[in-house]
């Protein structure tokens, strides 16, 4: 079976310690991962998963040329690599970066408001939203429990004001916050990934919450460095999903959505 995981994290050599360390100590949490590109691809291989894609946050508008640059070239140095840009609300000129993101042929978007230090629906975000609807699909990561700013009512709002933009709510879309995912983001014209979520729900609770939502909607991610790609693929594996729809999570679901 073909496998895209949608959901990773890597870094340059020099500061993938540095970048998996703070990750780590942010969230209180063991990192499985070095968060390096060799590393990342060899757990990748020994899952036999087939491509991942990568995501890199800005946290300072000075830093998105380096990210998005470092990231296009892995992304043409290995065939695996799908690279997804970074975008900050403080650029000069942000429809600018998301044509430099096209331009350098990423793939996508990666938002990350609790690292980014803004509400997902904060005025100063809309630029980005505006410029990437109809071209770039954006993941967000939603439902932070160390703050506000990333909250699945924000996201739902986005959701409302740009219904020609696609994202992705990472994390089925709460990752902390169930309740609030329910009632703003459930069955609504959104994807969810997968990634970071099996060691916080149960199976069934899982698999009730992706056959709710609807299968098309939903991606399989690991949140590589935080998980292995195989020990994910074991917890996926356990849902009561049929081969039909695995393939669907696992592959068929990213591919469309990737224009691959």
């Amino acid at each position: 079976m073909n496998i895209i995981d949608f959901h990773t994290h890597a870094w340059p050599e020099a500061v993938a310690q540095k970048a998996t360390d703070f990750v780590g100590d942010y969230y209180d949490i063991p990192m499985e991962g070095s968060g390096t590109i060799k590393d990342l691809l060899a757990d990748a291989h020994d899952a036999g998963v087939g491509h991942v894609v990568i995501h890199s946050t800005a946290t300072k508008a000075k830093q998105v040329d380096s990210v998005n640059n470092w990231i296009s070239s892995a992304q043409k140095q290995y065939p695996e690599i799908i690279g997804f840009g970074s975008v900050h609300f403080n650029c000069d000129d942000i429809p600018a970066v998301v044509q430099s993101i096209i331009d350098l042929g990423l793939h996508g978007i990666k938002l990350h408001p609790d690292f980014q230090h803004i509400d997902a629906d904060d005025p100063r975000m809309l630029p980005i939203y505006e410029a990437a609807q109809g071209r770039l699909p954006i993941l967000i990561h939603t439902g932070d429990e160390k703050s506000t700013h990333s909250q699945p009512c924000k996201v739902a709002k986005i959701l409302k004001n740009f219904p020609h933009l696609t994202i992705i709510a990472a994390h089925l879309g709460g990752y902390s916050q169930w309740d609030e995912m329910r009632e703003y983001l459930l069955k609504k014209d959104v994807y969810f990934d997968t990634s970071s979520c099996f060691w916080r729900l149960t199976p069934e609770q899982m698999t009730e919450i992706i056959l709710a939502h609807g299968v098309d909607r939903v991606l399989f991610g690991t949140d590589y460095p935080v998980s292995t790609q195989k020990e994910e693929l074991e917890r996926f594996f356990r849902l009561g999903l049929s081969e039909n729809q695995r393939e669907k999570i696992l592959y068929l679901n990213a591919k469309v959505l990737l224009k691959l």
